[in-house]
């Protein structure tokens, strides 16, 4: 069911993901702990090793294309809960530049090369922050609910941790470990805003329906 749709896109990544790095970890090339909670690896770091790559790849290159979908489908859900407030298309705008980002971080993961390197990580940039402000975006326009201020929490935090990531680095030399812990952390927290949306598409009663005109008759 379409409605579903954002339960796949908030789990997916999170199963993929957390597979490819056991597969890096049980072949020895990445180190066995816990990362939300240790910071040992980066997110990056479990998409660039065989054979946890091809999972991860797996994963999200898909998910690009499912993040258009869903932001898609939520333009025309906002204009039916939220009829009278504007900005809904850049919902869509937004959540585009996210997806295709998605597409050139993981294309060009792995690779050594200095261009191919700033690609990885314009992609990884634009990504996170493409995401986030469709995520903004449809819960400010919402219609008011406990669970559209749970929404805006959620998706708040990864903002506040990332001005917290640029202090550390002002401040210490060594920040690998903190900066993994907060890209863990974040990237979770933007997989939970999916599934509560999920649960917002459930409650409103989101129906999504296909329809063609028949042919004039002549």
């Amino acid at each position: 069911m379409i409605r579903a749709l954002p339960l796949v896109v908030g789990t997916g990544p999170v199963i993929g993901v957390t597979i490819a790095y056991w597969l890096g970890s049980r072949s020895g090339v990445l180190p066995s702990c816990m990362p939300l909670l240790d910071g040992c690896t980066s997110i990056s770091a479990t998409g660039r090793y065989l054979p946890g790559s091809l999972v991860f790849k797996a994963v999200l290159l898909p998910q690009a294309a499912f993040l258009l979908i869903l932001w898609w489908i939520a333009v025309g859900w906002l204009q039916q809960v939220a009829p009278r407030v504007r900005g809904h298309i850049f919902v869509l705008v937004f959540g585009a530049v996210g997806a295709v980002a998605l597409v050139v971080y993981v294309t060009f993961l792995g690779t050594k090369e200095p261009f191919y390197e700033f690609m990885r990580r314009f992609g990884i940039y634009f990504y996170f922050l493409g995401t986030a402000l469709s995520q903004i975006q449809l819960t400010v326009v919402m219609p008011r609910s406990p669970l559209r201020k749970a929404m805006l929490w959620i998706i708040g935090t990864p903002f506040l941790l990332g001005f917290a990531n640029l202090a550390q680095k002002a401040l210490f030399a060594e920040t690998d470990i903190l900066e993994n812990r907060i890209e863990w952390i974040s990237a979770v927290l933007m997989q939970i805003w999916f599934v509560l949306l999920y649960v917002a598409w459930r409650n409103s009663g989101l129906v999504v329906t296909v329809r063609t005109d028949p042919p004039n008759a002549h």
